[in-house]
């Protein structure tokens, strides 16, 4: 199972939305330790940003997230309107389209809609450094709006709901998403591990790598004999590959096949 990345939104100074005393910065963290709680029974690795009452700007928050070289992140958040109980709802906020980004915000949505949040789908927003500067795929969830009494009672009076929702969305998409053939499918992308003359040093770093669970392929390069990981759909996939490789230390470029 890869591993989760749980961002509670604002902290410390930054209180995020606030209405009629109450703050948005305590919502998101005990709804992001209940979804951790929840991933974590279910065997899943899991992550934070933060746990504690603290302040870290949204660009420190993605750091954080690519030290822990995390699988996904979802960054869990309280929406608000200019004037209270005019929206109601849940909507999940993503850098662009596709992926399985997009598959666990809809996921998500949907559980959530379950519970009786109104689903209000999903925006696109590449302004929001938390969902441009992540390493990875990152979804942020606006899990109904501070400022709405409807809203608001669902959150109190079903929580441990809301809270299984998210993990429940998570999870499904995860596991539609990790296949027999790994959790990237087919595609056009691949990442350079190493790059040889001698075909059994190349020979070597494969049986490494599968080891390590990597469908690593031998590739001819000219006089070389090129090392390469997958076959992967997008960049996005295969950055995700890269940054998994890097963090066991392998050196590697990624590569557009033909």
């Amino acid at each position: 199972m890869p591993k989760v990345i749980l961002d509670a939104g604002h902290g410390g100074f930054d209180n995020g939305a606030v209405f009629q005393g109450r703050k948005e910065k305590d919502d998101n963290l005990n709804l992001a330790l209940a979804v951790g709680e929840i991933l974590g029974r279910s065997g899943v690795d899991v992550a934070y940003t933060r746990t504690t009452d603290v302040y870290n700007s949204p660009v420190e928050k993605a750091r954080i997230a690519n030290e822990e070289g995390g699988d996904v992140l979802v960054s869990l958040h309280r929406n608000s309107s200019p004037i209270p109980n005019t929206y109601s709802g849940v909507q999940t906020l993503l850098y662009d389209e596709g992926g399985m980004k997009q598959d666990m915000a809809e996921e998500i949505n949907e559980e959530l809609a379950e519970v009786g949040y109104p689903n209000l789908g999903i925006s696109i927003r590449p302004n929001l450094a938390i969902l441009r500067r992540t390493e990875m795929p990152a979804l942020l969830v606006e899990a109904g709006f501070i400022n709405s009494d409807a809203d608001n009672r669902l959150f109190d009076e079903k929580f441990n709901e809301t809270a299984n929702a998210i993990a429940e969305g998570i999870m499904d998409t995860l596991e539609d998403w990790d296949g027999d053939d790994g959790y990237f499918p087919p595609g056009t992308y691949s990442v350079q591990t190493g790059l040889f003359r001698n075909r059994q040093n190349a020979v070597n770093m494969v049986n490494a790598l599968k080891m390590q669970g990597f469908p690593a392929s031998i590739v001819q390069s000219g006089e070389y004999q090129a090392v390469r990981v997958g076959d992967y759909p997008t960049l996005e996939y295969a950055g995700w590959a890269e940054q998994a490789l890097r963090s066991m230390g392998y050196d590697t470029l990624l590569m557009k096949n033909q």
